[in-house]
């Protein structure tokens, strides 16, 4: 696991200000479990209003937690003059996403001063057990920040 420093002191709270800002995040009721640099992890529970046609949780949720885990992984590395962007992202679902609760981990894999490559895994949690359910490896753009936002 290689260890990455953040470039800029605020880090954590930036990170935190910005997931705060996300409607989308709000709305499935996710909230930033544990950041460090070059990490994150998101939980959110289950929910119907959450579900496909089968019961389980739609692809698309589990998509945009573990893209939003990837995105602010890759946040916690920029200096105080840039945000990130998703570019590309491409997702597996190993098994349908049935549980109580889903917890999405974005890690930083490599870092640059335009692009940053990330990997993600999202697990169900039902009591003890936890199970992969999808993986996903992520680019995201670094570009300046927006003002007022």
């Amino acid at each position: 696991m290689h260890t990455f420093h953040p470039q800029t002191p605020d880090w954590e709270p930036r990170v935190r200000a910005s997931f705060a800002r996300q409607g989308l995040m709000s709305a499935l009721h996710a909230v930033i479990e544990h950041i460090r640099p070059g990490e994150l992890a998101i939980t959110m529970p289950a929910d119907p209003a959450y579900s496909q046609q089968h019961g389980y949780i739609h692809g698309g949720v589990i998509a945009s937690i573990l893209d939003s885990a990837c995105g602010y992984a890759a946040l916690t590395l920029m200096p105080a003059d840039r945000e990130v962007l998703t570019v590309e992202f491409k997702i597996n679902f190993l098994s349908p996403a049935r549980g109580s609760r889903f917890v999405a981990i974005g890690r930083v894999v490599r870092t640059g001063r335009t692009v940053t490559v990330c990997s993600g895994e999202a697990m169900a949690i039902d009591g003890d057990r936890r199970s992969t359910i999808a993986l996903m490896q992520a680019t995201m753009f670094a570009v300046p920040v927006t003002p007022g936002a």
